[in-house]
């Protein structure tokens, strides 16, 4: 069978990004008074989620750095739920796969499974928050405000969700995956703001990227106006968002997969599936065919998101950690997300696979596009029908002309670089 050509091409979008992280943060520290707040001698802990926040140690680093100014020692609380195998050990591993660790740092991390609950919502759904967190003087909740890949309201995710699922961990996830999307859209704001009632919670800090995958915003955010600063934040945050050049494809090719990309393995704000029950699928982008091709070393084995796939390869399907991957989706309740598609030899016959069951489309006029991850879509393949679609947009460059598909002898693609 014959493969179209591809081009590689780069989209631009527009974006203004943050140059001085640690000026940044200081001046965010001293806006929120931040000395009537912290005292020296005081524990402090910061919370650090499982995602792929771009510059997350710098962050982290910034955030320590204020506190140690005030004569407050600083700890980090991995604030995942059940990520990491929902294991003390295992949340250290995915901080460490984020470049989160001590020496980057320069503070202690403290990884706990062990929950105090804290009180109730008016639901009554228990509240429980980190064992480290609660007897810490002072909690800061951090986290990247983005649109959620579960559902679409004006709380997605957030400090709102980082305050509940995350650092309630693996307890508060069950109690509000029990209820499926009604727990996580509608249950989850309200564990949240219980979370930011506490005494010692002292206040938020927002991050919002841009296309770029680049920090765009650091704010720090008031308990008491968290939730309506979160709300306008997710609207910038949709603002920004990238998006794949086409609506209409036929095959998107996944080089990888992995939590440190999306929460889903694969974002799907981009990839237009969202496989919940009771959850609308998004209209746009019409995709028919997704291959993913690998899971990225960060995700520790966890392919949560492979269910998004139509086919896989076998290098992806004998790097996953079942256990670690059916923990996470057990405790989501979103079961079709770690579903076994179609597993190849290699994106070679993957490919083949999809181009056949592309019904009344000759292989040379399918829509294929090529992408590294989800998160990083600024650099991309597309092919010759697509390209020639593209080539005249002021906001599309192109880096590559088309040339025959490249498979390396074991029928893999040869690694994309991306910026």
């Amino acid at each position: 069978m014959s493969f179209p050509k591809l081009a590689k091409i780069r989209q631009q979008f527009p974006a203004e990004s943050i140059e001085n992280i640690p000026a940044v943060m200081t001046e965010q520290f001293q806006r929120i008074k931040a000395d009537e707040k912290i005292k020296s001698g005081m524990e402090i802990a910061i919370t650090v989620g499982s995602r792929g926040i771009a510059n997350i140690p710098l962050i982290v680093k910034s955030v320590a750095d204020e506190i140690k100014k005030r004569g407050a020692t600083p700890f980090i609380i991995p604030a995942m739920g059940s990520h990491g195998g929902a294991t003390a050990e295992g949340q250290i591993e995915v901080l460490e796969g984020l470049g989160v660790t001590e020496e980057s740092t320069g503070c202690e991390i403290r990884s706990s499974m062990d929950v105090v609950e804290i009180g109730q919502t008016s639901d009554g759904i228990p509240v429980y928050l980190d064992k480290h967190a609660h007897n810490a003087d002072g909690i800061i909740i951090m986290g990247r405000v983005k649109p959620h890949t579960d559902f679409k309201k004006e709380i997605e995710s957030g400090l709102l969700k980082m305050a509940s699922i995350g650092i309630g961990k693996h307890k508060q996830a069950l109690a509000l995956h029990t209820y499926g999307i009604k727990g996580i859209r509608d249950m989850m704001p309200d564990v949240g703001k219980v979370v930011f009632k506490q005494p010692n919670t002292l206040f938020g800090i927002a991050i919002v990227e841009n296309a770029h995958e680049e920090t765009a915003i650091i704010e720090a955010i008031e308990n008491d106006r968290i939730e309506e600063r979160e709300k306008e934040l997710l609207a910038e945050a949709f603002k920004m968002m990238p998006s794949l050049p086409v609506d209409k494809i036929d095959i998107l090719v996944v080089d990888e997969i992995g939590k440190n990309y999306s929460g889903t393995g694969m974002d799907t704000n981009i990839i237009g599936r969202i496989r919940v029950l009771g959850v609308e699928e998004p209209g746009n982008p019409d995709i028919k065919y997704v291959i993913a091709s690998n899971l990225s070393e960060a995700s520790h084995g966890n392919a949560l998101g492979i269910g998004l796939a139509d086919l896989t390869t076998q290098r992806l399907f004998e790097k996953i950690d079942f256990k670690a991957m059916n923990e996470n989706v057990v405790t989501s309740t979103f079961l079709d997300r770690a579903k076994i598609p179609i597993v190849l030899d290699n994106d070679q016959e993957a490919l083949k696979a999809a181009l056949r069951a592309t019904w009344g489309v000759a292989p040379e006029e399918a829509r294929i596009v090529r992408i590294p991850n989800t998160l990083h879509i600024g650099d991309l393949y597309v092919s010759e029908v697509i390209f020639n679609e593209l080539m005249d947009k002021e906001n599309i460059e192109v880096l590559e002309d088309l040339q025959e598909m490249k498979f390396g002898e074991d029928g893999y693609f040869l690694p994309m670089k991306h910026e």
